[in-house]
């Protein structure tokens, strides 16, 4: 891969971004650059990655074929209104924040920019995230391609329609604070029967990742793999029992109409 790759801002969500296309696609330091608030933080990360770095959006903007824009929401309008006269003609922007949709993007750029909407999750962190994303109308197959090799260095990635977007984040986006809770207070719950806390964290944290690879690699419905850990007048089905009485599957369906529809008022803010 020959194209020049720039981020504009490169907090956790940014970083993990940045590791995986070294560490996991081979792509030369040398064609990255990156651009970020402070000078503390951009010693950190040109010492960390070996990486071009700078304080200058617009050198980053300039230099970039594939230009990630990874800043938070309430940032973007600024970001682009400073930059958007400075980006190659055929740039590809790929957006890394929560209601911002490929529209508002091209009409900030006040151009027809090729652009990648993107939500990525924390477990991109060590390379086992999940990256929804759509595209607009400029976006080409190649560039397609380009864009998804780069995503698939963090983990797996899904293209979906834009539509569904404001949805990712209760799904994937942040549902891994409800694994985070889930995996807590199965931990919790472990101590309180007399096992060592950090023994209790890895049996919980292995099960819970079992029990996705399981999902992933049978193809099977959750519910059938439910079944199969549920013998009659076992101890599993009371405990599935317990959590039905006590609403555990209404808990995270709420969850998840509120996550949804905060991104949905956030990204109407970003609009008005």
């Amino acid at each position: 891969m020959n194209q020049t790759i720039g981020f504009i801002g490169c907090g956790k969500m940014g970083q993990a971004i940045l590791s995986g296309i070294i560490e996991r696609k081979g792509i030369e330091s040398s064609n990255i650059y990156v651009s970020t608030r402070t000078e503390r933080t951009l010693q950190e990360l040109t010492n960390k990655f070996k990486i071009q770095g700078t304080i200058d959006n617009l050198l980053v903007a300039k230099k970039s074929d594939i230009l990630f824009l990874a800043v938070k929401p309430n940032l973007y309008g600024e970001i682009i209104e400073s930059i958007k006269n400075a980006v190659r003609e055929k740039v590809i922007v790929v957006t890394v924040a929560a209601g911002i949709d490929t529209e508002y993007v091209r009409k900030a750029f006040g151009k027809d920019v090729k652009v990648v909407r993107t939500m990525p999750n924390t477990p991109s962190m060590v390379g086992e995230g999940m990256t929804p994303y759509c595209i607009n109308e400029f976006v080409t197959e190649d560039d397609l391609s380009i864009v998804e090799t780069l995503l698939q260095s963090i983990g797996k990635c899904e293209r979906i329609s834009e539509n569904l977007m404001d949805a990712i984040p209760a799904i994937s986006g942040s549902s891994p604070a409800y694994v985070y809770m889930m995996i807590e207070a199965m931990a919790d719950g472990g101590v309180k029967q007399g096992i060592p806390r950090e023994q209790a964290y890895k049996l919980a944290a292995q099960a819970v990742l079992g029990a996705a690879k399981m999902v992933m690699a049978t193809g099977r419905h959750p519910g059938a793999l439910k079944d199969d850990v549920c013998t009659p007048g076992g101890a599993t089905i009371e405990a599935v029992s317990s959590l039905e009485k006590t609403g555990f599957r209404s808990s995270i369906l709420t969850a998840m109409d509120e996550c949804t529809n905060k991104i949905k008022f956030l990204g109407e803010t970003m609009k008005s």
